[in-house]
């Protein structure tokens, strides 16, 4: 069975977080998302290996399917053919679902010009993983096109296109029985659209909550947990997939079915700090020295989870559209601003405006004025 790492899952990580890949990628409904994370049902559970590709953060792992030990073997072969395991096709490797084999992986393989030919796709008609399984092959798909897409962007009018060998889908010979309903495929697809418009916008779908004077909400403390920073091997992969020769750019646009995103921040960030310690992967970070604060974003490490767009109660941060996204760059910083000096403790603090005091001592002030009047 597919164990869960909590530490990794933006649900545990935010409590309020809305992620929910895991459970619309599994055909059997065999996952429970709560505010804990996600549990799963081993009585439902089917060994599909679809909550493996669809989770961003590495959340889902499995002791019995490791795509990075299949590219380990693939890559010693001069072809690769994958198969799933239900439409009973063989291969060099025999895989629970064709959809379980991300785009990083995929992207890789054409990379090094090592052809794979994916088997058993016709056979999702008749499958009880393809409920889920056909849209997560299609989405995997589409984003080797974005990346293959980048490649060649990045190149110029003067560099020739890249030499990618691209996967390809086997021919099935068995007619595939035609679905009566298409219901459980289209709920994925719209649940995906609505992702992509929560992503871009934010405000539309999700109103800021605002206190009785009209200020912006604070997260609650409890509501984000602290963990460990992790980093996924299909983000590590994609670094190498994203390199270009003679340092290039890589123009990538956002895709669901990629771990990659980049952040913009509007005017409006109260400096909270929120979406630096919800981050699960350290690619947001706080940058101090004894005179200035600063919020920095590094894109290697992002693996667009979007947990830090759900925390961030302004709503001033975006993920742009498109982005260079070749590896190594510096990070980037967001926002910065000039410590400035709390008059009553002499501590240094950030603030949005000019301030007499830190938020502490502003803090005792306004107790100490509810307990015994204004002074």
């Amino acid at each position: 069975m597919p164990d869960f790492r909590a530490n990794c899952c933006t649900r545990y990580r935010y409590r309020y977080s809305e992620c929910r890949r895991c459970a619309d990628a599994c055909p059997h409904d065999a996952i429970v998302l709560s505010d804990e994370g996600a549990a799963l049902m081993a009585d439902k559970c089917r060994n599909c290996g679809l909550c493996i590709s669809a989770c961003h953060t590495h959340a889902w792992t499995s002791p019995a399917f490791k795509p990075i030990d299949l590219l380990r073997e693939a890559i010693k072969k001069p072809a690769w053919r994958l198969a799933c395991e239900p439409s009973g096709c063989s291969g060099d490797a025999v895989v629970p679902c064709l959809g379980a084999i991300d785009a990083v992986w995929l992207a890789y393989m054409a990379k090094r010009r090592i052809p794979v030919s994916l088997h058993g796709s016709g056979h999702c008609a008749e499958c009880a993983h393809g409920k889920t399984g056909e849209a997560q092959l299609k989405l995997n798909l589409e984003a080797l096109e974005k990346l293959l897409e980048a490649a060649t962007q990045g190149g110029g009018d003067d560099v020739p296109a890249p030499d990618w060998m691209m996967p390809v889908l086997a021919e099935d010979t068995r007619v595939p029985k035609v679905r009566e309903k298409n219901v459980e495929k289209n709920a994925v697809a719209a649940s995906r659209r609505h992702l992509f418009r929560r992503i871009f916008s934010p405000s539309v779908d999700k109103p800021v909550a605002k206190t009785e004077a009209g200020e912006t909400a604070k997260v609650p403390e409890k509501a984000i947990r602290a963990g460990a920073y992790t980093l996924s091997e299909q983000r590590e992969l994609l670094q190498i997939v994203c390199k270009q020769k003679d340092d290039r750019p890589f123009p990538v646009t956002f895709h669901e079915g990629l771990p990659l995103m980049q952040l913009s921040l509007q005017s409006g960030c109260t400096l909270c700090e929120a979406c630096f310690r919800v981050c699960p992967t350290g690619a947001l970070q706080i940058v101090e020295n004894p005179g200035d604060w600063a919020l920095t974003f590094q894109t290697d490490r992002c693996v667009a989870c979007e947990v830090c767009l759900e925390v961030c109660q302004p709503r001033v941060l975006n993920a742009a559209t498109s982005f260079d996204a070749r590896p190594e760059q510096a990070p980037i910083t967001l926002i910065s601003r000039t410590k400035q000096r709390c008059s009553r403790c002499d501590r240094h603090f950030v603030s949005p405006t000019p301030e007499k005091t830190c938020a502490i001592c502003s803090d005792d002030e306004d107790a100490f004025a509810a307990i015994f009047g204004e002074g």
